[in-house]
């Protein structure tokens, strides 16, 4: 249990180095901040408010971290929690609650555009900060991901959302509420952060490495850094300073990009259907890299090859795949694809030059030097990754779409004449191809003659394969099949068929934290169907972590969530019930509710002066949409015809499902579960490849 220290005036006697968890909370009247040392098991928590100034106390204990070096660990701290502590401290005694509300506004409020004008950079901190949020890459929008939406792929026993709206006076018993809610953040981010220590540990050895902080960068950080670290080294210089001398990246910007110019000349095909496909990308020129091939495709024996700016996609669709005494299922894997397709080819951002493949080269040949397993491997494939990434960033030094386009497209075509030359073969079916490698069936009396397939490949393109027998794979689409390997049966799971196990690997989980982790036990029941023969509803009512069963729901500040009727927290875990109530996402009409609704494209003043000429009420072509649609609260079920039953809070006890007793008190708490849900939603998983 923790031990909690309130403004004690001796804390600083209790304080020692080390790591600190740590959040905080404002509102007009009131600011809190609490701080947990894990080794120490303790916690100090502060408060400025009418009714209480520790202020002077807070000024002290951040003085005491700052003398002895720790750290503060928090999440999106950087952004927003740092910050305004780094303001607090500034201020000193003329830090009032209302002041630090407003500095707190300023930050959640500011444009986009100005998202860093508030950032304290590294060697202005008065002490070192360590932001979970940025390490994970959760900054990208594509990532982006709540602590609340963590509390529930944790598992925590209570989800909690902010308990007062945003700018209310707090009085003291609302105070004493909020300093609990503010605790359970804190206990969050102290549980998020022990999964994170792996990726910490990496980010500090890199950091003394290469002399850089990397503390808070994202691995696609961490890799152009290291990049930019080895050109440097070689004697290229990656930056430049402009007439004001200030720092500037070397870019290659391009209006345009005739794609035959990156075509490399032997890439050639026989098959009619993908020689259609490299003759109308000769004939392309492009102006930007990002979706600009949406219906490329070439249909051959059945399959669907699906070309793109971001990779080859092909794959039976709900098919069962099974190596036998007369077939091999392989896979086969191009070696560091698109690093390769540079480095053997000479590829290079034009503003770097020639000498850049050399130092590339350098940088695969470290990252060879250790095992796959150990961490440096990782952080060096990074790098290597770093240059394709960067090269279609308009942050990055090594910006140049020629460069990009030459790799991606050069890839695909390569694959295609890989794929071309592999179904000459008797008897031998394409399984898949999805970006760096192909799959497939092969009669066993052809597997060499495959295999030399693959010796002709290499020695042409300079690309090494490697091989992995498959024993059988079940396949819904290209995004989501489990494969499992023929040596030591361990499975690989993808796309719906992914969840998280205690064995992954922390850096490389098989289902990221940014990702739903909702009703896993169907993922987990079709893999014992499918796998194991197992009876899915048999598995659904004897699975043992309750976890397994819960869904999340999240609707944005501009929407909310209502239950049974009862508006609950935007961000609600549940599970679906046979003594639940409806759940339903309300959005608000987007304009007058029971008004018409008004055409696209239309300017303010003619909406305004053609209404002014008809009254409210009356509907006008010019003005309005052409079936007469008004405005109205747009509702959406969850789960129909079933409840469900929201579950934010839930005993510790029941969350363990290791221990035989709890799970015989999981059946009593949770006795409501709708079986019949869950098993209809892992038919949808294996069904269909069953012919059904």
């Amino acid at each position: 249990m923790d031990i909690i220290v309130k403004g004690a005036p001796d804390f600083m006697f209790g304080l020692a180095p080390g790591d600190l968890e740590y959040d905080i909370e404002t509102f007009p009247n009131c600011f809190t901040f609490i701080a947990n040392h894990p080794e120490l098991d303790k916690r100090w928590v502060f408060e400025i408010s009418d009714f209480k100034n520790e202020l002077p106390l807070l000024m002290a204990f951040i003085d005491v971290l700052r003398r002895q070096l720790s750290r503060l660990v928090g999440y999106n701290n950087l952004g927003f929690d740092y910050p305004v502590i780094h303001d607090i401290y500034k201020h000193g005694e003329f830090a009032t609650a209302q002041r630090i509300y407003t500095k707190a506004m300023s930050i959640i409020n500011g444009p986009y555009n100005q998202r860093f004008a508030h950032m304290i950079w590294d060697n202005d901190r008065v002490v070192p900060q360590i932001d979970l949020y940025k390490i994970h890459h959760f900054d990208n929008v594509s990532k982006a991901t709540s602590l609340k939406v963590l509390e529930f792929n944790m598992g925590m026993s209570s989800i909690e959302d902010l308990p007062f709206d945003v700018g209310t006076h707090l009085d003291q018993n609302q105070i004493a509420t909020l300093i609990d809610y503010n605790h359970h953040d804190v206990k969050a981010t102290a549980m998020f952060h022990e999964r994170t220590l792996p990726m910490i540990a990496m980010r500090e050895r890199l950091s003394e490495k290469f002399n850089t902080n990397m503390i808070n960068m994202s691995d696609v950080k961490i890799g152009e850094t290291m990049l930019i670290k080895g050109m440097e080294s070689s004697g290229i210089q990656c930056y430049y300073k402009d007439e004001d001398n200030k720092r500037q990246k070397k870019q290659t910007k391009r209006e345009s990009l005739d794609l035959s110019t990156v075509i490399f000349p032997y890439v050639s095909f026989e098959l009619p259907e993908f020689s259609r496909i490299l003759q109308w990308l000769k004939a392309q020129t492009i102006t930007e890299t990002k979706g600009v091939f949406t219906d490329l495709t070439a249909d051959v024996q059945g399959l669907t090859y699906k070309i793109g700016t971001g990779g080859l996609h092909a794959s039976m669709r709900n098919a069962i795949i099974e190596s036998s005494d007369t077939h091999q299922l392989m896979d086969i894997d191009v070696k560091s694809f698109y690093p390769n397709v540079a480095i053997k080819n000479n590829l290079y951002p034009a503003h770097l030059g020639e000498q850049f493949c050399d130092a590339y080269l350098d940088v695969y040949h470290t990252r060879q030097s250790y095992p796959k397993s150990a961490p440096e491997n990782g952080a060096y494939k990074l790098a290597l990754n770093g240059a394709y990434g960067g090269s279609n960033n308009e942050y990055s030094p090594f910006l140049d779409m020629a460069y990009t386009m030459s790799i991606t497209i050069n890839g695909q075509m390569l694959l295609l004449m890989l794929v071309e030359q592999m179904i000459k073969i008797p008897g031998l079916t394409m399984v898949q191809c999805n970006t760096d490698g192909v799959t497939y069936l092969c009669p066993r009396e052809h597997v060499e003659h495959s295999r030399s397939v693959c010796k002709w490949w290499e020695e042409l393109t300079k690309l090494e394969l490697e091989e992995v027998l498959y024993s059988r794979m079940w396949i819904r689409d290209v995004n989501s099949y489990i494969a499992e390997k023929q040596d030591g049966g361990k499975l690989k799971r993808i796309g719906a068929y992914a969840y998280e196990t205690a064995e992954e690997n922390p850096v490389t989980r098989e289902l990221p934290y940014h990702k739903d982790w909702s009703m896993r036990v169907v993922a987990k029941a079709a893999e014992a169907f499918l796998v194991r023969g197992a009876d899915l509803r048999e598995f659904i009512e004897n699975h043992n972590d309750i976890n397994d069963f819960f869904m999340r729901a999240k609707v944005p500040r501009s929407a909310m969530l209502e239950w049974g009727g009862k508006r609950v927290a935007n961000i609600v875990r549940y599970y679906v019930s046979t003594d639940g109530h409806i759940m339903e996402k309300v959005m608000q009409a987007a304009g007058p509710i029971g008004e018409f609704k008004r055409k696209n494209k239309i300017t303010d003043a003619m909406f305004h002066t053609v209404m002014d000429e008809i009254g409210l009420g009356e509907w006008d072509n010019r003005i309005h949409t052409g079936n007469k649609s008004i405005y109205e609260e747009r509702r959406t079920e969850y789960h129909a015809p079933f409840t469900v039953m929201v579950c934010n809070y839930i005993p510790s006890r029941l969350m363990n499902p290791e221990c035989a007793e709890d799970h015989d008190d999981q059946r009593e708490y949770f006795d409501d579960i709708s079986y019949d849900f869950y098993v209809k939603e892992a038919e949808k998983l294996v069904l269909k490849m069953r012919g059904i």
